[in-house]
């Protein structure tokens, strides 16, 4: 199937339900193919949950990860006795 993708913003949803049930859509612009939405295989899938978890995302670049807890990231300012140090 091809849509245009002034089309496939409407359809978005259904075009992805339709990729995940194994029908190939192609999107185009300007009468040319510019992608394709097929569906991620479970090993796919896999690997993609596993790289999330290592804060790695599927395009190689790493994600931020979590950093210090709000409530403790000043903790270095003040001493024992919760003066400034």
């Amino acid at each position: 199937m091809e849509v245009s993708l002034s089309t496939a913003r409407d359809l978005l949803t259904d075009l992805v339900r339709r990729a995940a049930h194994g029908e190939d859509i192609v999107l185009t612009q300007d009468g040319q193919a510019v992608a394709r939405l097929v569906a991620m295989s479970t090993r796919d899938r896999a690997a993609q949950r596993a790289a999330l978890l290592r804060g790695v995302g599927i395009s190689g670049r790493a994600h931020a990860l979590p950093g210090p807890d709000a409530a403790r990231s000043q903790d270095f300012l003040y001493d024992q006795d919760g003066l400034p140090g």
